[in-house]
């Protein structure tokens, strides 16, 4: 008999207790190894991210010729030697499963003299990127890939960028825009991205810290590069307010759980899963609240809550909660009442088609709920029983499977769990010692 060890078994829990403190944000871990790396400096990174993810851009960074050292306390330094100190790299830029990887990575070197290949595994070969192919063209570069520039792996000829330019991207996506902005620091003039909504402003902060200038009106986005180099600085890494979602929902649907959640950022391009919980009727204090590295932080308290159906719909919404919303939909079969989400087709592109593998764990969980071109139609008040599902190669699904059989009876399985490294290594454990008999 064959044993799958990519498996998981969860059991429901009759209390969740504990103190988590919440990994680093992978998005704010991938800009400090990425930023710092084109500045000229020392840059020390404490709260980094160790994951799958972080791991890619750290070896495709390697290739490009930076010094980045990984330290025995889980921190990073980056040696900067300024953008004269990355090159031509000798072998393809392996991106893994990473998304932020492969779109930030092409702004890089779209800045860059010389020819660069960018690839990822098959998950991350069907996600799409034109749209970050057409405006690295506008501004300068060539850039071709697959399906007449659609999808991976893309091939990029670093040109001569144009400064000046005001591009508008096709949709509201905080990886575009820092794309478009990593490539617009080589320009020789500024560049402007006008966005149809607001999206996370990590990029905006830290290259400010770094050196850049921004102006910022509304959704317009405007970036006058610095005279030389940027200046590498060094980065605290806030937990992952992605990453605390998934104790956030678990402690409000439990109906016994009192859970500390520790330094975690609270940036409001990204808190969109605190208000769509609140408005639900959660039961979440932030205690704690300051400013660490120029982001927003704090420590969360969350107790059990009944909670009520909702929609969530707001277009300007969806970009600071978008990995959040299968977790959303399993709060929304928890509360009472309907909950409706809408305008969430960017769900489709994601790791999986998480519209699709979304219906698909909640319905073996007993759920009712339909599938919507843009989101879901979610039944509340459920009665999980315990199921067999899959993660889909997507670690946001492997998570949502094991939140949802801590609430279930019976015993869950959840097949490809190991795909939670690559963004949460330490998810098992904690769900582990989280989880009272």
């Amino acid at each position: 008999m064959t044993i799958d060890t990519d498996s998981r078994s969860v059991r429901s829990a009759a209390r969740l207790r504990g103190v988590v403190a919440v990994p680093g944000d992978k998005s704010i871990s991938h800009r400090a190894l990425i930023f710092n790396s084109l500045a000229r400096g020392r840059a020390h990174v404490d709260g980094f991210l160790a994951s799958e993810d972080t791991e890619s851009t750290m070896n495709c960074l390697r290739l490009l010729g930076a010094n980045i050292e990984q330290q025995s306390d889980g921190s990073v330094i980056v040696e900067g030697r300024g953008r004269a100190g990355l090159s031509e790299a000798s072998d393809i830029l392996d991106c893994g499963n990473s998304g932020t990887t492969m779109r930030l990575l092409a702004g890089l070197v779209a800045g860059l003299p010389g020819l660069a290949v960018l690839t990822g595994d098959e998950t991350l070969r069907r996600r799409p990127m034109g749209r970050i192919v057409g405006p690295l063209n506008e501004l300068g570069a060539r850039v071709t890939g697959r399906a007449e520039g659609a999808l991976p792996p893309i091939v990029i000829e670093g040109g001569k960028i144009a400064g000046g330019q005001r591009l508008n991207p096709p949709m509201a996506s905080a990886q575009v825009k820092s794309a478009i902005l990593l490539a617009g620091l080589a320009a020789d003039g500024p560049t402007a991205v006008v966005e149809s909504a607001p999206t996370r402003d990590h990029t905006e902060r830290l290259l400010a810290a770094m050196g850049a200038t921004f102006d910022i009106s509304g959704t317009a986005v405007t970036m006058t590069p610095p005279q030389g180099d940027l200046t590498a600085v060094d980065v605290r890494v806030p937990g992952d307010i992605s990453t605390a979602a998934a104790w956030l929902v678990a402690a409000t649907v439990h109906p016994d759980a009192e859970l500390l959640l520790t330094g975690v950022g609270i940036n409001p391009t990204r808190s969109g899963i605190l208000d769509v919980l609140r408005e639900m009727g959660a039961d979440i204090e932030l205690t704690e609240e300051r400013t660490i590295g120029g982001e927003p932080v704090a420590d969360i308290v969350v107790h059990s809550a009944p909670l009520h159906g909702i929609e969530i719909s707001d277009p300007d919404l969806m970009p600071r909660m978008i990995d959040e919303l299968p977790l959303a939909a399993l709060a929304g079969a928890l509360a009472s009442g309907e909950t409706v989400i809408r305008n969430s087709e960017e769900l489709r592109v994601k790791e999986s088609d998480r519209i699709v593998t979304t219906v698909a764990t909640l319905r073996a969980f007993g759920v009712e709920l339909d599938e919507r071109d843009d989101g879901f139609r979610i039944t509340g008040s459920a009665t999980l029983h315990a199921a067999s599902v899959d993660s889909s190669g997507d670690h946001r699904l492997a998570i949502l499977g094991a939140v949802a059989g801590l609430l279930a009876q019976g015993e869950t399985r959840v097949n490809g769990a190991d795909v939670v490294a690559v963004s949460y290594p330490g998810f098992w454990s904690d769900l582990d010692r989280l989880s009272q008999d």
